[in-house]
């Protein structure tokens, strides 16, 4: 049975890594192509050109009967434009879906490619103001703040930001929004820890010691936001200097630094590594496909936690698709797919369904230091770089490329 289990979980792994091309909904594998809609997709698009069909559209489930008026012209703008390009961070299978139910909804064509935080904030800068994407959406904010500074997200007041639960869960001047909220933790294997005679470790300064050497897994910094939640967590805990020297000690226990957030997850029920640092939601979708060796360990003395967000890539070609699906991704019919595509963050909008696997497992969403947002939005850049200097002794051009993953 656990062979049937890890059969299905490296297909899948080896699935996830192929996602580097741009994909329409329900075509992967295809670059967004207008020419080649599909018979339901040029239907919708027929449909979306005659004069009543904003008036025919429906309010997001979830909302206030009296706001379907004033989503009007905004749905009839974004589907006279016709399609939306998404860059998303978050797992493929919630992307998907995602990208899939917002495309049915409003007969607009969604294309998406699944990147890491790090990617997507490369791939914008690079692009300077004309990007090839519309939207984001997932991952952790660091990078989207980074994004912020740089002035590469355009700011949107969305009318469906009355239902976060917290002002914590928006940019002050409306750059980005929370969707979501991860907890940062360890996921052990349990067998492996056994047969090595080990114990769990039970906090951050446990994964120091020596017996550990080589069987913890941890994301790169260059690519994945999680490592850069991690490393902020880390200074605004014990300190800058401290923080570097506490990483310079972990490295020697690091097996490999994977491309994405969720990579060291993925690699723990295997065996692949014994100890992963990621978000706990991880660890639970792994536990859930059937790798029941797997342990999730809040650490003891504290941590963060992500606000997995969505924004809108300022020069985008697509304004109004792109502010639509702000407001898509803030109502249930967005987030309460979720937990049905393998995702279990807690969910920050109070008209959402919160998923029961996460406080099932243990986890609780306000049991987390008090994370200083500003912090890291201008200095996030600085501490990666002072990180690969303590660990690399020198620059992220200088890491072991068969350790510290882009790929």
């Amino acid at each position: 049975m656990r062979k049937n289990v890890m059969k299905k979980v490296t297909a899948a792994i080896l699935a996830a890594a192929m996602v580097l091309s741009l994909t329409a909904c329900g075509d992967s594998g295809k670059e967004p192509d207008s020419s080649t809609d599909t018979a339901q997709q040029a239907d919708s698009a027929d449909t979306a050109d005659t004069a009543d069909t904003a008036d025919q559209t429906a309010a997001p489930e979830g909302e206030e009967a009296g706001s379907a008026s004033g989503m009007d012209e905004l749905i009839a703008a974004a589907q006279a434009e016709g399609s939306l390009t998404v860059y998303g961070s978050c797992e493929e299978a919630y992307l998907s879906a995602a990208c899939q139910k917002f495309e049915e909804m409003y007969g607009i064509k969604v294309s998406y490619q699944r990147l890491s935080t790090g990617e997507v904030y490369t791939k914008i800068e690079e692009e300077a103001g004309n990007p090839s994407g519309d939207v984001w959406f997932g991952g952790t904010t660091d990078p989207y703040n980074e994004a912020v500074a740089a002035g590469l997200l355009e700011p949107y007041a969305a009318q469906n930001a009355s239902h976060l639960i917290a002002d914590t869960y928006k940019d002050a001047d409306g750059h980005w929004y929370g969707i979501y909220k991860g907890i940062l933790g360890f996921m052990v294997n349990k067998e492996e820890l056994d047969r090595l005679g080990l114990e769990v470790p039970k906090d951050w300064e446990d994964l120091l010691k020596p017996e550990y050497e080589g069987l913890i897994g941890m994301s790169n910094p260059s690519t994945a936001g999680t490592a850069k939640l991690v490393i902020n967590t880390m200074v605004q805990t014990k300190g800058h200097d401290e923080a570097m020297q506490y990483f310079q000690e972990l490295d020697k226990n690091v097996y490999q630094y994977t491309k994405s957030g969720s990579g060291p997850s993925k690699m723990v029920g295997p065996g692949e590594c014994v100890i992963g640092i990621g978000f706990l939601h991880d660890g639970i979708t792994q536990i859930l496909s059937g790798y029941d060796n797997i342990e999730l360990v809040i650490p003891a003395s504290g941590t963060s936690y992500e606000i997995g967000a969505t924004a809108i890539f300022k020069g985008c070609k697509n304004p109004n698709a792109a502010k639509l699906w702000i407001e898509y991704a803030l109502s249930p019919d967005c987030v309460d797919i979720a937990k049905e595509n393998e995702s279990y963050q807690f969910l920050v909008i109070d008209n959402a369904k919160q998923p029961e696997e996460a406080a099932q497992f243990g986890l609780d969403p306000d049991n987390v230091i008090d994370y200083d947002f500003e912090d890291a939005k201008q200095n996030t850049a600085k501490y990666v770089e002072d990180f690969f200097a303590a660990v690399t002794n020198g620059s992220a051009d200088s890491a072991d490329s068969s350790r510290f993953l882009t790929e």
